[in-house]
């Protein structure tokens, strides 16, 4: 392509998914059945139930809802793409795509590192939990975690708005910053410099944060006399520390040890990370969970009564 056609980029094409005709049914209801109306199920449960109106629950239904958001702006777009064969996205659409992945990966990081927070003050300083873990200071957690991850998501999307691209095939089943940078004729340097200052506040801060929380609770938990006061303490914070784990492993995976340059394993990766951990959430939260368990169990016998 001449470098005076670089600017006329009006759209992008995608990659479908491997998938054959005959098997995207399937995929189709389970992608969008599992992820959506579970992680809602979270949060009908966590805004019904009083009992479960505490700082650990308040940041869980931020986090559900940022799953659900975060998986939105990848997955009906797939779905759609599956389905109807027409794999182009605009520009504008594709730069959108770009800033919400950021914006909602970005919000997923902060709270795991507000949820690890109160991890720690509920083990560590549980006679100072209730004044540790106000209700002002969880809502201004969730206030920063906001504006910082938008941010992060502006900066990234206001720098790569102006360039230019000598390809519109994107190999890939979504806008992602990394691919589209090296579709870029133009000097993506700056780019990649606010890549790697920003991204280390979006990701190895939280990380870190997270780390010396379940540091400290570990000291803590070694401490504790009783075996059954370890089981107890170890069972709260172990839904967070498998979720923990998936997603910073994932994204570990994909950006900062990829195997190969294989874009197969590239998908698969981008699979887990886009799509799998938010539908395991509801699983993770939910199934091994006895306060959500109850929740469930109360909304089913209230919604029985009420249609007797």
């Amino acid at each position: 392509m001449r470098p005076e056609n670089w600017s006329r980029m009006s759209e992008f094409l995608l990659l479908v998914l491997p998938i054959r005709p005959e098997q995207q049914g399937g995929f189709f209801c389970l992608f969008l059945g599992r992820y959506l109306l579970g992680n809602l199920l979270i949060i009908l449960l966590i805004r019904l139930d009083s009992c479960l109106h505490t700082p650990m629950y308040f940041f869980l239904g931020h986090l559900a809802f940022t799953d659900v958001s975060f998986s939105s702006v990848t997955v009906p777009k797939m779905l759609m793409n599956m389905q109807t064969q027409c794999l182009s996205i605009s520009h504008e659409g594709c730069m959108s795509q770009m800033y919400f992945l950021i914006f909602f990966g970005c919000l997923d990081s902060f709270l795991l590192t507000a949820m690890a927070y109160d991890q720690y003050a509920a083990i560590c300083h549980c006679l100072h939990y209730s004044t540790m873990m106000r209700d002002d200071l969880c809502v201004f957690l969730v206030i920063v975690s906001w504006i910082l991850s938008c941010t992060v998501a502006l900066s990234h999307t206001l720098l790569l708005v102006p360039l230019s691209f000598c390809d519109k095939t994107i190999p890939h089943f979504f806008c992602d910053l990394a691919v589209l940078l090296k579709l870029s004729c133009s000097d993506t340097s700056l780019n990649e410099l606010i890549i790697f200052a920003v991204g280390g506040m979006a990701t190895i801060l939280p990380l870190s944060s997270i780390l010396f929380s379940y540091v400290r609770i570990g000291i803590s938990v070694l401490r504790i006399p009783s075996t059954k006061g370890i089981y107890k303490a170890l069972s709260t914070c172990g839904s967070h520390l498998s979720m923990m784990f998936i997603f910073y492993g994932t994204i570990f995976g994909l950006y900062f040890f990829p195997s190969s340059n294989s874009s197969n394993n590239y998908i698969i990766a981008s699979i887990m990370y886009m799509v799998v951990t938010p539908l395991l959430n509801p699983f993770i939260y939910s199934l091994k969970n006895k306060d959500m368990k109850g929740a469930l169990e109360r909304l089913i016998k209230r919604m029985n009564s009420s249609c007797k």
